[in-house]
């Protein structure tokens, strides 16, 4: 069955499933936090680029190949803070040439 979503007048969204996504969230019996979320996605990049050998400099350079401008320090900031866009995870991610992840490693 695909996956639904639909916002009710609290702004609490809700799936098919019925999983409630507010300001946190349950995986597998573990409340998360929307800073756990930004934590965990930070992780899962900073993982693939020491993975790689890739350093923030280096990702600058591989972004900069498929037309994407970023600046190191602005590389930095987002790493280090958590908040990037997912447009932004999936063109770090094509940059370095990772083909595939394992979101339950994160």
């Amino acid at each position: 069955m695909p996956y639904a979503s639909y916002i009710v007048p609290n702004s609490t969204v809700y799936n098919t499933l019925g999983t409630v996504y507010d300001k946190k969230s349950n995986i597998n019996g573990t409340y998360m936090s929307e800073t756990d979320w930004e934590n965990r996605v930070s992780n899962l990049l900073k993982a693939e680029l020491k993975r790689k050998g890739i350093t923030y400099s280096q990702l600058v350079e591989k972004l900069a190949e498929i037309g994407v401008e970023e600046k190191e320090a602005n590389i930095k900031n987002k790493l280090s803070r958590g908040k990037f866009s997912a447009v932004f995870l999936l063109q770090s991610l094509s940059a370095i040439g990772c083909e595939s992840l394992r979101v339950s490693d994160f």
